[in-house]
């Protein structure tokens, strides 16, 4: 089974469509014990740090995720579902997170449109299966005012954007994409086969 995660904050049908377009059968999972029968969990989002964290806390998905995460099978976290992975966020102050991924989540501070929201390129940092089927210079679709400041080594892509954004970071089996890859095209789709091919 491939659970998305549902507590009331995301883009869950689009979510859902994207995987439903290279063949994955994906559940909405809104009991959190659910996930010790998946073989691999997202965690979408949109919106505030905040307000999603609660909502996590509230229905009970923060021990089941971190659990979910012990089994070694894959935790995808898309979007704001990517900033949730790391330690805290200062957006409306300060937030603990999920700490699955080392790092911090800041304003994105710059002399540029805010939010962040259109396509970028992608630069590939280091060599990871979860990018097999992508290369540098491709581009994928970003809706954000905040960005992920963590050690380059769990950085597998970025872009830039006045500063240099996170754009797929990777802490073993706990993968994030700061970027929709459901809305991001054929790059996107081809990033979600991957994920497809790594749960087989």
């Amino acid at each position: 089974m491939i659970a998305i995660i549902d507590y009331k904050v995301g883009n869950l049908a689009s979510v859902k469509r994207g995987f439903d377009r290279v063949g994955l059968d994906t559940t909405l999972v809104s009991d959190p014990h659910h996930l010790k029968n998946a073989d691999c969990v997202i965690l979408p989002g949109v919106g505030a740090f905040p307000d999603a964290m609660n909502d996590l806390v509230e229905k009970g998905f923060v021990p089941a995720i971190r659990d979910f995460v012990n089994t070694g099978k894959p935790l995808i976290g898309i979007c704001l579902g990517m900033q949730l992975l790391f330690d805290s966020s200062t957006e409306f102050g300060s937030t603990p997170g999920l700490s699955l991924i080392p790092g911090t989540v800041e304003e994105l501070d710059v002399k540029l449109k805010i939010p962040h929201m259109g396509w970028n390129d992608l630069t590939i940092r280091q060599d990871d299966p979860a990018i097999r089927k992508i290369t540098t210079g491709e581009y994928v679709y970003f809706v954000h005012s905040f960005y992920a400041k963590t050690d380059p080594k769990y950085i597998v892509a970025d872009t830039s954007y006045g500063v240099s954004v996170p754009a797929i970071v990777r802490n073993n089996n706990v993968i994030g994409m700061q970027f929709h890859p459901e809305k991001s095209g054929d790059v996107g789709l081809r990033l979600l086969q991957t994920i497809k091919e790594m749960i087989r």
